[in-house]
């Protein structure tokens, strides 16, 4: 028979499907987050999210070293506190002197080469456990970005390389840049959760932080699950409002608005593979009904083929430990 065109010789061998591969996942593509929390001596696992641990500062110190000689540059710390810390206004959250202020200062001065990411919203100091400042049951919009932009001023003081706005409120990337550019911070960078909608796959996030509202839901500030359209409104806001990177979250299941994104956009796309994402992995692999190392990577390179250009992941170390024995 004769086929001029026959694909498979382009699959016949390891070497030449690595050599034709159209995408790659490495380790530079990767972000770590990693929760803090207050105290000295402590690593407590997540029940919800195996082998992901809650650290005070003198241990969480200790795993960005062993992670930093794995090869990965990036890490976003998000602080875990006692409600003791908590107020109506997430006071905790722009106090210089605060343990997560504190520390991104201590981890900036022994890992000065790593990118260090901050998360920039009211959720984890409120005592409503909601991104934005309540009043009456109804999220306050213009009124919270000031409590944003003291937040970001503070992080940028404490040595964070790039800010992280996860609240959802309208106009925060124009407030939080020009809050910053007044303070002579302007080389400090500003990603993006562009398109973060309210799903369902937060829940052991939630119970690292334990910061779930405590009435109600976040689908006034959150994107509907149903809107595809609705992140291209949200992406052209942040970029003419000086965001240097933009994100999907979650990232699994909105692949198509990762690859949206990429297709009309030249900043850096960045997909967070939330902890939902992680844990129904982890489930499944447990069980033996899915092989981990497997399932993991290739989820990893699905992000990488829609268009992300980072990735922040739960799965970082494991994944850093694959490639460097490759």
């Amino acid at each position: 028979m004769n086929r001029i065109r026959r694909p498979r010789r382009n699959r016949k061998s390891a070497a030449i499907r690595t050599m034709v591969a159209e995408t790659t996942l490495s380790v530079n593509d990767l972000i770590f987050p990693l929760f803090l929390i207050e105290g000295t001596g402590k690593k407590e696992e997540i029940a919800s999210m195996p082998n992901i641990y809650r650290y005070t500062l003198d241990l969480l110190l200790e795993e960005i070293k062993e992670c930093a000689a794995l090869g990965i540059k990036g890490f976003c710390i998000f602080p875990s506190l006692g409600e003791d810390k908590k107020d109506k206004y997430a006071t905790e959250g722009y106090n210089p002197n605060s343990l997560y202020n504190t520390a991104l200062k201590e981890i900036k001065t022994q890992f000065p080469d790593i990118a260090l990411m901050t998360d920039i919203a009211m959720d984890p100091y409120s005592s409503d456990g909601h991104d934005g400042i309540v009043e009456k049951g109804e999220i306050l919009n213009d009124e919270t970005l000031e409590i944003l932009g003291k937040m970001a001023l503070a992080q940028a003081e404490a040595g964070a390389d790039i800010l992280g706005p996860s609240d959802m409120m309208d106009g925060r990337v124009a407030y939080i840049r020009n809050v910053l550019d007044q303070a002579g911070y302007t080389n400090v960078s500003i990603m993006s959760y562009t398109a973060k909608y309210a799903s369902a796959f937060y829940g052991p996030f939630r119970d690292a932080l334990d910061s779930a509202p405590k009435f109600g839901d976040k689908k006034s500030y959150q994107m509907n699950p149903a809107n595809a359209k609705e992140a291209l409104i949200e992406a052209d806001l942040d970029i003419t409002e000086g965001a240097d990177m933009i994100m999907v979250k979650p990232a699994l299941a909105y692949l198509d608005i990762i690859k949206l994104l990429k297709d009309n956009y030249d900043v850096p796309i960045t997909a967070y593979n939330v902890s939902g994402e992680y844990a129904m992995l982890k489930a499944a692999a447990e069980k033996g009904w899915l092989d981990g190392e497997k399932t993991m990577l290739e989820s990893l390179l699905s992000m990488k083929r829609a268009g992300a250009d980072i990735i922040l992941t739960y799965f970082a170390k494991e994944v850093a430990r694959i490639l460097r024995n490759k």
